[in-house]
C-alpha cells in the first residue's frame, strides 16, 4: 500500500511541477534537502560497524593507517556506530567461493588474547578519530550535539572461553556495551546460522552469558544464531534482544545469514530491533535496501527495525558504503511514504530504545 500511495504521490508531484516549469534535478535537490532537515540533530545509529578498518583479516596491524570515521559520519548524520571488533578472526577464512569458514580450532587462551589486541585498536580508532564513546543511556542521548560517537561492541563472544569473569573485565576495562554471541565459528555459547547445529541452540553457558550481559547492561546481540538459539535467548533475558544485521526471507535456504518471519518476530517479541543490512546481492540500490526495511516493517512493527551496515565488514560490494549516504537512505524511506519521526526510528530511534532498557545509566 504504501508503494501505491507513493506512486499516486509522485506523479500528481511530477505533475505540477511540470505546470510550474521546476526541473527534476532541482525538485531532486529539494529532496534531499527535506531528508537532511529530517536527520539534522537526531541520534541516529548504525547497530553494526567495522567503519575506520579497524579489523585485520588475520592478526590486527597496531600501526597501520585508519579510514576516515568521524568525518563521512558528520557530513552524512550519522551520531553514532556500534564499532564491532570480530572475536573469532583468527580461525576464519574465505573459501574459494567467498564465504567466510572457521578452518580451526583457536588454542587455549589465544581469542582472548586476540581481543584484548583488538579492542586496544578500537581504542586507538576512537583517539585517532577523536570520536566519543557511548557508555549509558546519557552519553547516548547527548551524542548528537557531542559529535561523532560509537559504543564499543563485540562480533562474537568467543574471547570469553568459557569464563564469565571476562566479560565484566571486558565491560569495565574496555566499554564493552554490545555483544554478538556467535559469529562464524560455533564456540562455547552456540551455534551459528551457516554451520549444522551441535548444542542445538544456545549452551548453559551462553545462557549465563545472557543473564550476565542483563546484569551489567550489555546489549545481546543474536545475529548469526540460527533460531533454536534466538528462542532459547529469547525465554531467558529480562532485556530485548538484538539481531544487529540480516534482512527477511519468506523460507530462507540452509545455511543462510538471512532469516524468516517467524525468526524476526522471537526478536520484537522482547522488545528488540533487527538491523537490515546492505550486502548488493540482495539490495542492489538504496531503493531496494528502503524496500526491505519496509518489508521487515510490515511483518514485525516499525518499532522494531533499524539499520546494520557492517560497514568495512562484508566480502561482497555494499549498497551503503558510506555514511555520506544516510540522507540518500532517508530520502528512499519517505518515498516508501515514512512519516519525518518513522525514519528517525529506523535510523535509530528503535536501537536508542533498547539501549537504555538494557544499560541504563550508570
Amino acid at each position: 500500500m504504501r508503494n501505491a500511495a507513493f506512486s499516486r504521490q509522485a506523479l500528481l508531484k511530477a505533475a505540477s511541477l511540470l505546470c510550474l516549469g521546476v526541473s527534476p534535478v532541482a525538485a531532486q535537490t529539494d529532496e534531499r534537502a527535506a531528508a537532511r532537515k529530517v536527520l539534522a540533530g537526531a541520534l541516529t545509529i548504525d547497530i553494526h560497524s567495522h567503519a575506520g578498518r579497524a579489523i585485520g583479516r588475520t592478526n590486527v596491524p597496531q600501526n597501520a593507517p585508519f579510514s576516515p570515521v568521524a568525518a563521512p559520519m558528520r557530513e552524512g548524520g550519522m551520531a553514532v556506530i556500534c564499532l564491532a571488533m570480530v572475536a573469532d578472526t583468527p580461525t576464519l577464512d574465505l573459501t574459494p567461493e567467498r564465504r567466510i569458514r572457521a578452518m580451526r580450532e583457536p588454542g587455549p587462551g589465544e581469542l582472548y588474547e586476540w581481543s584484548r589486541l583488538s579492542f586496544a585498536r578500537l581504542g586507538a580508532l576512537v583517539a585517532d578519530q577523536k570520536l566519543g564513546v557511548v557508555t549509558d543511556a546519557a552519553t547516548l542521548k547527548a551524542a548528537p550535539s557531542a559529535g561523532p560517537s560509537v559504543i564499543i561492541a563485540a562480533e562474537g563472544a568467543d574471547f570469553l572461553e568459557g569464563r564469565t569473569d571476562r566479560l565484566e573485565e571486558a565491560h569495565r576495562i574496555h566499554r564493552l556495551r554490545h555483544l554478538q554471541l556467535t559469529h562464524y565459528r560455533v564456540n562455547e555459547l552456540g551455534d551459528i546460522q551457516t554451520q549444522p547445529a551441535v548444542h542445538g541452540g544456545l549452551t548453559a553457558f551462553g545462557a549465563d552469558v545472557v543473564r550476565a550481559c542483563n546484569r551489567l547492561g550489555i546489549v545481546v546481540d543474536v545475529a548469526h544464531g540460527p533460531l533454536d538459539l534466538v528462542k532459547r535467548a529469547a525465554s531467558i533475558t529480562t532485556k530485548p534482544l538484538v539481531i544487529s544485521h540480516t534482512s527477511l526471507a519468506n523460507r530462507p535456504l540452509p545455511n543462510s545469514r538471512l532469516i524468516s518471519p517467524d525468526h524476526a518476530r522471537v526478536v520484537a517479541g522482547t522488545g528488540g530491533v533487527i538491523g537490515i543490512w546492505p550486502p548488493s546481492s540482495i539490495f542492489p540500490d538504496i531503493t531496494a535496501l528502503a524496500a526491505g526495511m519496509a518489508r521487515m516493517a510490515d511483518a514485525i512493527g516499525i518499532d522494531h527495525v533499524g539499520i546494520g551496515t557492517d560497514m568495512s565488514g562484508l566480502t561482497a560490494p555494499p549498497t551503503f558504503s558510506s555514511y555520506r549516504q544516510l540522507p540518500d537512505l532517508a530520502l528512499a524511506l519517505l518515498a516508501r511514504g515514512f512519516r519525518d519521526d518513522e525514519v528517525l526510528k529506523l535510523l535509530g530511534g528503535n536501537y536508542a530504545r533498547v539501549f537504555a532498557a538494557t544499560v541504563g545509566n550508570s
